[in-house]
């Protein structure tokens, strides 16, 4: 999908980073639960990404957290880890017996979810130069996978997602459960049907949880355009474009049309939400004694943000920045998260 950063997307290694911040969160009742991100991405040096969610790695968490483009990637991914840790859990007390990563990156469900997946086949399946740094970074950290997980290379471009999994002993007459996390957005709508239709190919009780972005989003990305994008946020919203410099952003469900598009691949919507929506954040970030995560220092950022607005005297941005347009453009812009069933 991209010019490999030692054979692995720059957005991987972003991502992975953000998972492994959140692991440092001290409250155990929001931490990020991957454990496992920061040894496997080693040194944050060698990575060749220069983004503050990777240089956050090097700082302490506390100062790393006054960062809102950190305290961003740092919610999503304990919104996204921690939804797909509870769908794999209820999956497996279903009966599902086989596990499919897609796009696996470093995914480390087979690796900190062993006692889970006794007795459960799981396959992680992803291009062979990303699956071979992978295997090497589980061989350094981990002293080798588990004798469950079978690593499936494709490519995704030539071979068919079928056949590859067929030669390396996956049973389509298994009970499944699909990962397909940060990947959708990168591939082609044919792609994203083919994918779904082959998980709604599975018995009845088999699932997926995915995460997509709307088509509002994707076309707006693709204009290149900054005009609506108050000039103060243009630098940290460039930095993202470049970190999608290799990777663009290809397919966006229609706004509030998933239910029908999954229902056009034979699947059944189980739940959906907006990643960094109100409903998200109150679920999956809210501490202990009823703070969210980073939601301090945001708010700090924001009451700067639009002073400097004003000190402008930019009227022409405020106004972007006018709550109700903010809520609008959410609405058409959204990144959600969703599971969905055979049914």
């Amino acid at each position: 999908m991209s010019t490999p950063v030692h054979g692995i997307s720059k957005t991987s290694i972003y991502v992975a980073a953000g998972r492994a911040v959140g692991a440092r969160e001290p409250d155990p009742s929001v931490r990020n639960p991957d454990f496992l991100a920061e040894q496997l991405l080693g040194d944050p040096a060698a990575l060749g990404v220069d983004h503050p969610a990777v240089r956050a790695l090097s700082l302490a968490y506390d100062a790393a957290m006054q960062d809102p483009e950190v305290i961003g990637i740092v919610r999503a991914m304990m919104v996204r880890t921690r939804f797909i840790d509870g769908a794999l859990e209820r999956a497996i007390a279903a009966g599902a017996t086989q596990v499919a990563i897609l796009g696996a990156g470093f995914d480390s469900h087979a690796y900190r979810c062993r006692e889970l997946l006794q007795g459960v086949r799981v396959f992680e399946v992803d291009r062979p130069a990303t699956q071979a740094l992978k295997r090497q970074r589980v061989n350094e950290v981990l002293g080798g996978p588990p004798e469950n997980l079978t690593y499936v290379p494709i490519d995704f471009q030539h071979e068919d997602l079928r056949d590859v999994l067929a030669r390396h002993g996956y049973d389509m007459t298994q009970r499944t459960f699909f990962i397909l996390e940060g990947v959708t957005m990168y591939v082609r709508e044919e792609s994203v049907r083919s994918t779904l239709s082959f998980v709604a190919a599975h018995p009845p009780g088999s699932s997926i949880v995915f995460d997509f972005v709307s088509r509002p989003m994707v076309d707006f990305l693709a204009s290149g355009t900054l005009d609506t994008v108050p000039a103060l946020a243009r630098p940290a919203f460039q930095r993202f474009m470049n970190l999608l410099q290799d990777e663009p952003w290809l397919f966006g469900v229609p706004v509030e049309g998933e239910r029908e598009f999954l229902a056009n691949v034979g699947l059944e919507l189980r739940e959906a939400f907006v990643i960094g929506g109100e409903e998200s954040l109150k679920r999956f970030t809210t501490k202990a004694d009823g703070t969210q995560i980073g939601a301090a220092a945001i708010a700090a950022a924001t009451a700067r943000f639009m002073e400097r607005l004003r000190e402008m005297g930019d009227a022409a941005q405020s106004a972007l920045m006018d709550p109700e347009r903010v809520r609008q453009q959410q609405r058409l812009m959204s990144y959600q998260l969703a599971e969905a069933v055979v049914v």
